[in-house]
């Protein structure tokens, strides 16, 4: 029955990754176009390429070791390798913390799914909507899941996650071909289980 909840989870993952969840309620679906001429910005001083996949860049950044190795790990992997559109809020290592998840693939697909959410949410499209918004935007992530990108200041945005732990975007608009990487600075978690495991149920 367990491995049956697993194998649930994993394709409920696979299904949500592959672009079958939609924004949270109120928030429109908008996915800005790359900006082919817009140069990317460096993570540790390692260059991110706009025409490899999210998967490529993150495994190239000397900051994200661990976040690359969890996404392996947990089969996410595949879907930054795909030609959908993801925004990837990416912990640096200092930070990265999945706790609980050790020889538990559903648990850390739960865990890592909560830092990934569908299309492409840039710099500009997160202030756009934070401002549409009346001062927030809340994303659905692949798990299912809410993270919440707020002003902090007038240029700052920071990210809330559904336990009310703040993370700040270090980085902005790491541009790949199927997405951007925005680098925090503190890990996002969810509150609960993940509802794709509890849809699967």
């Amino acid at each position: 029955m367990k491995r049956a909840a697993i194998a649930g989870f994993a394709a409920g993952v696979a299904m949500a990754i592959g672009g079958a969840l939609g924004a949270v309620s109120g928030l429109s679906d908008s996915r800005p176009v790359l900006e082919p001429e817009v140069s990317n910005p460096m993570i540790g001083g390692q260059a991110m390429l706009p025409d490899h996949d999210l998967m490529a860049n993150i495994s190239a950044s000397p900051e994200h070791a661990k976040l690359a190795a969890a996404l392996r790990d947990s089969g996410i992997a595949s879907a930054l390798k795909s030609n959908g559109l993801f925004t990837l809020f990416a912990p640096v290592d200092a930070a990265f913390n999945v706790e609980g998840t050790a020889g538990n693939k559903a648990q850390l697909a739960h865990r890592i799914g909560y830092l990934v959410v569908p299309g492409r949410y840039d710099s500009q499209a997160l202030l756009r909507q934070i401002n549409e918004g009346g001062g927030e935007v809340k994303m659905r992530t692949v798990d299912g899941g809410v993270l919440t990108a707020r002003m902090n200041g007038p240029t700052n945005i920071i990210l809330m996650d559904e336990r009310g732990r703040t993370a700040d975007i270090a980085i902005y608009d790491v541009r790949s071909k199927n997405g951007v990487i925005m680098v925090i600075d503190h890990m996002a978690a969810p509150s609960g289980p993940s509802k794709q495991l509890a849809m699967n149920n």
